[in-house]
Order: structure tokens, then C-alpha cells, then sequence
């Protein structure tokens, strides 16, 4: 199976334009082609997870990516998917984020000569002069067309700020410069994208004539993705610092029963086939699925080291054994002991398992709290010092836990 029908197989083609040079292109190792990454935070999530995997799966195929990091459109933001503006952030802020994007693509692209090139597209867009570019570009496009796009469309009501009327153009721009300058001739984006990205297809088109071959491809999830990096608690980071491998396996072990094999053909590498024979798995053989998901993606992202550890902590976690030493752990001092003891609500809340006394005290009198497996059935339990000297495993609900531990 060649590339493209591999990338159809695993659901991540939603799109296209031009199917049937796209396929010869991608199959052959001739696309350079490029992914833009806002830099609006200073680690990237799981909702970019699934572009940086198909970067590196075309790559592995022989084909050029650009890893597109805007810093010259997150200085306007872009509207797609938001109910509200974003806050605007200063070009510092943008330059450490592009600094951190960088450290974490490197785990999954190979950059180099003649390999992955990474470019900021500050460094084009910052310089333009804004009547000059309106004169040159802007009679390019439609006003009708861009309020028919989803992305203005969903904003309409709420109102849309001149500010974020002009991403679209910017970064149609972005793919008109790449394709002169850097030979890029595919564009790949999420749903949420393809307006903007045909704005760019229809740019060069019309630019530089019909005959340019530049084209537009979009990817299945990468809309949904984005809903894949926030939780109940946050977003799910690729930095370690920010959300630990244990939690970053813990994650990818509590997707639902219905998205666990979907994440596993789009996101991992195993083989198709091995892939297949899953989609008979039920019951407890999704849980299975969900290990297999979960440790697969950790060792893509924090290395097989790290994603043993996490295997093991969640082992010792959900089935009474294996090795606790790498779960998140919360080290109370001697300050936080009262006459040599530390009653159960005061844990939950110092641990973050919930954010007040009033809400842990509501959680152990429902019975959603647990220590070392055993319900608390008190809410005026206490623990001494000696109690906590090896550690302890406090749970709230199913999913959220920490290991607590006497200083």
C-alpha cells in the first residue's frame, strides 16, 4: 500500500483538491509541503499531535515538509473555531513560543539539509508594507466568499473584529510565499482550515496563472484534534514540565471506548493490518486497545524509558501492582500537619483533587474517594507523618489520583 491510500485507510484525508496528482505526487516523494503552527502557547498539544505525525509519516515516504510556525499571523490570531477574540501577545511572548515549538518538533521531524526546513512566517509577513499588500492582494479576494467561510461565519453574531478579517488573507499569503521561495506545492491543514487554505490555492492560481500546481489537502481530525487537547483539568501538553508522561498515558488510557481504535489507525504506526484485527476487540479487550494507544503515543512522544514508567505506575495504580514510583506525587511538609496530623480533605485539596474542603468533604461523603484502594468513608480521616512516610494513593473518581507523601 502506498502512502496516500495508507493515509486514506487510516481516515485522515477529509479533503482534497486535485486528487489524482495529489496521489501521484505524495506516492512518488515529490510534494514539499507545508503545516502551520500558531505559536499561542509555549509547548504544543495533543491537538497538534496528529499533524506532526502525518509530517512524519510523508516524510518517512520520502516527501519535504515545512513546519510553518506564525509568528507573523499569531500577532492578529486567528478566528477559526473561537467565540471570542484572542488576547493579543507580545512579539517576546511569540519568540519563546516559536523557540519551544522548534525543541518539540525535533522529536518527530528530521530537520536539515535537504530534509525538513522550519520557517517562521514573521519573517516575511512583519515586513510587509499594509497598502502595498492590499493593492497586490487583497483584489484577489471576495468579501462575499470569506463571510461564506465557517470560520467568519460562526462569529458573525458575536461580531468579528477587523483584526481577524485579515488572517485569512495572511495566511493564503503565507502558501503563495512558500511556493515561490520554497518550491512548496501542497498545503495540509484541519477542516477548520480549508477555507484559508483554498484561499491560498486560489492565490497562486490566480497570481501567477491557472497552470501553477499548487494544491490543498485537509485532514479528518485535526478539528477534532484540537477538542482532544483540552480536559476537565486543562490542556494535555507535549512538554514533559507541563503535563507529565504518567498524564500523558493516563490520557491516551481514558479515551472513550468509541475513539479508541480511530486514535490508534490515525495517530500511531503500527501496522494496518495488526490494526484490522482490533476492530473485533470488545470489552475488556478495549482496555487492551487503550494500553496499547496509550503507551504507543508516550513512546512517540517522551521515548520508550519514559513511556515503561508510566505503563508501570499506571499498573500499580489500577491493578494493585507494579511500580508507583513514577506517578505524580505531592510531598506534604511539616507546616502542613496540625498536632502531628493531617485530616483527608486538607490532602485533597493540597493535592488538586479538588479545589475546596467543601467539594473534597462532598466527594468522600459520596463515596468517590479512595486510599490504597480502600474507600474513606469519613471525612474527618487523618493521617500522621509515619502513616504517609511510604507514600499513599489518593484517588477521587476514576481518573483523577496522587501519590501523597510525608516530607
Amino acid at each position: 500500500m502506498q502512502i496516500y491510500e495508507e493515509l486514506v485507510a487510516r481516515g485522515l484525508i477529509a479533503q482534497v483538491t486535485d486528487e489524482a496528482e495529489i496521489r501521484e505526487m505524495i506516492n512518488n516523494g515529490k510534494a514539499t509541503f507545508y503545516i502551520g503552527f500558531d505559536p499561542t502557547a509555549d509547548s504544543l498539544h495533543v491537538g497538534h499531535f496528529m499533524a506532526l505525525c502525518l509530517m512524519k509519516r510523508l516524510q518517512m515516504a520520502g516527501n519535504r515538509p515545512i513546519a510553518l510556525i506564525g509568528g507573523g499571523t499569531a500577532m492578529i490570531g486567528d478566528p477559526s473555531g473561537r467565540t471570542d477574540m484572542r488576547s493579543m501577545m507580545t512579539k517576546e511572548v511569540i519568540d519563546h513560543n516559536c523557540a519551544c515549538f522548534k525543541k518539540q518538533m525535533e522529536r518527530f521531524i528530521e530537520f536539515g539539509e535537504g530534509k525538513a526546513q522550519m520557517v517562521n512566517n514573521a519573517d516575511w509577513l512583519l515586513n510587509l508594507n499594509y497598502i502595498d499588500f492590499i493593492r497586490d492582494i487583497g483584489g484577489c479576494f471576495s468579501v462575499n466568499t470569506m463571510l461564506r467561510a465557517e470560520c467568519f461565519k460562526q462569529r458573525m453574531e458575536k461580531g468579528l473584529s477587523f483584526l481577524e478579517f485579515n488572517y485569512m488573507p495572511m495566511q493564503s499569503y503565507d502558501f503563495y510565499y512558500l511556493f515561490q521561495h520554497y518550491n512548496c506545492n501542497l498545503q495540509f491543514g484541519g477542516n477548520d482550515q480549508w477555507s484559508n487554505m483554498l484561499g491560498g490555492t486560489e492565490l497562486i492560481r490566480r497570481k501567477l496563472g491557472k497552470d501553477a500546481h499548487a494544491m490543498t489537502i485537509t485532514l479528518l481530525l485535526n478539528s477534532e484534534g484540537k477538542k482532544m487537547g483540552k480536559t476537565a483539568k486543562g490542556a494535555v501538553w507535549l512538554d514533559p514540565n507541563k503535563t507529565s508522561p504518567f498524564d500523558f498515558y493516563q490520557y491516551w488510557r481514558n479515551v472513550e471506548d468509541a475513539d479508541v481504535l480511530k486514535c490508534i489507525r490515525m495517530l500511531t504506526f503500527l501496522p494496518l493490518d495488526q490494526i484490522d484485527k482490533m476492530d473485533a476487540w470488545q470489552g475488556s479487550q478495549l482496555n487492551q486497545a487503550k494500553e496499547i494507544l496509550a503507551y504507543e503515543l508516550t513512546k512517540l512522544v517522551h521515548g520508550e524509558e519514559e513511556a515503561n514508567k508510566a505503563q508501570a505506575a499506571a499498573k500499580a495504580l489500577f491493578s494493585q501492582g507494579g511500580d508507583s514510583s513514577n506517578m505524580p506525587t505531592c510531598t506534604l511538609t511539616d507546616a502542613e500537619f496540625v498536632d502531628g496530623k493531617i485530616d483527608v480533605l486538607a490532602i485533597l485539596v493540597k493535592a488538586g483533587l479538588n479545589p475546596s474542603r467543601a467539594e473534597a468533604r462532598r466527594a468522600v461523603d459520596q463515596g468517590g474517594v479512595s486510599v490504597d484502594g480502600e474507600k474513606v468513608t469519613d471525612n474527618k480521616t487523618c493521617y500522621t507523618k509515619a502513616d504517609l512516610a511510604d507514600g499513599k494513593v489518593f484517588r477521587r473518581g476514576k481518573k483523577a489520583y496522587m501519590k501523597i507523601i510525608a516530607e
